[in-house]
């Protein structure tokens, strides 16, 4: 029987690279070679293969149908060999690396990651912080979670906590005998405190959602410095700087404190929520089970 010949591993790199940016010269800054290097190795898989991966115009480069379904494929394995191959190296026997977001982790998790720790001593987790979709298999990810709508693909996903909003300001503003703080339309007298979470996300509520329904109509919605996330904008309501709207699990441990209050019942429900995300073949780890079940009871 003829042998078949070996595949050219250097090739499906270097096309996975180029497949995922769309563009030789990214792929070529990635992996440290010139943008000549990438479309030889790019029309070196296409002669092995016999087809074209990519349709080259004079500015861009797209796909083929052919180099789409390649893409993708490739992309799981090289994701599942950079995993394994990052296991042996640098990971202790019950390393449990989590990705979640900067506000999550600071107001919610932090809090309560040493009840985890002392229920399962011998396991190890590292947090990892970021707002950007996170890549399970190419970041060595075990379990995620995440601020969203919940459509997430090629990853098992369940609903952690429902993230209703709702004003929140520091205790200091509303004993401020100047001003008061009683009905929606009292807000016209505070700084309204924005974050970027809410601008353009259907379902999700910003200020103008919150004051149309409390029937606030004498107030500027769009008033207000913006942050670039929750967590910011929470924190400068805790520092009296004004009135924020708050997501109901990050703000629950400041509320309960006292370094925030409600000064208003109204909650407006929110399309986004907080979600546990693992990779399908995670889930059966027992560290990955412990953190998800512990995470659930939490």
């Amino acid at each position: 029987m003829k042998a078949r010949p070996t595949a050219p591993l250097n090739a499906l790199r270097t096309f996975e690279a180029a497949a995922r940016h769309l563009s030789f010269n990214r792929a070529a800054r990635e992996l440290f070679v010139t943008p000549a290097a990438v479309s030889h190795q790019v029309k070196h898989l296409e002669a092995y293969l016999g087809v074209s991966l990519f349709q080259r115009t004079n500015r861009a480069v797209a796909l083929t149908s052919e180099g789409a379904a390649l893409a993708t494929t490739v992309g799981e394995l090289l994701g599942q060999l950079d995993l394994a191959l990052d296991r042996a190296r640098t990971r202790a026997p019950h390393e449990l690396r989590v990705t979640t977001m900067e506000s999550f982790a600071a107001k919610w998790l932090a809090a309560r990651l040493h009840l985890f720790h002392h229920a399962h001593p011998n396991v190890r987790v590292r947090i990892d912080t970021g707002n950007e979709h996170a890549d399970f298999l190419r970041g060595g990810f075990d379990v995620g979670i995440r601020y969203g709508a919940g459509s997430y693909t090629g990853v098992h996903a369940e609903l952690l906590m429902k993230a209703p909003v709702f004003p929140v300001c520091s205790p200091t503003l509303l004993a401020d005998t100047a001003r008061r703080l009683q009905q929606p339309d009292d807000l016209r007298h505070y700084t309204l405190l924005h974050d970027e979470s809410a601008t353009g996300r259907p379902g999700v509520p910003a200020w103008s959602h919150w004051l149309m329904a409390a029937g606030a109509t004498n107030v500027n919605a769009s008033a207000g410095p913006v942050f670039p996330s929750i967590y910011l904008a929470q924190e400068a309501a805790v520092a009296g700087h004004g009135v924020a709207l708050g997501v109901a699990p990050l703000v629950e441990d400041d509320l309960r404190q006292g370094r925030l209050v409600k000064p208003f019942s109204l909650e407006l429900e929110n399309r986004y929520a907080f979600w546990l995300i693992c990779r399908e073949v995670a889930q059966d780890r027992p560290e990955v089970e412990a953190f998800c079940k512990w995470l659930a009871e939490e």
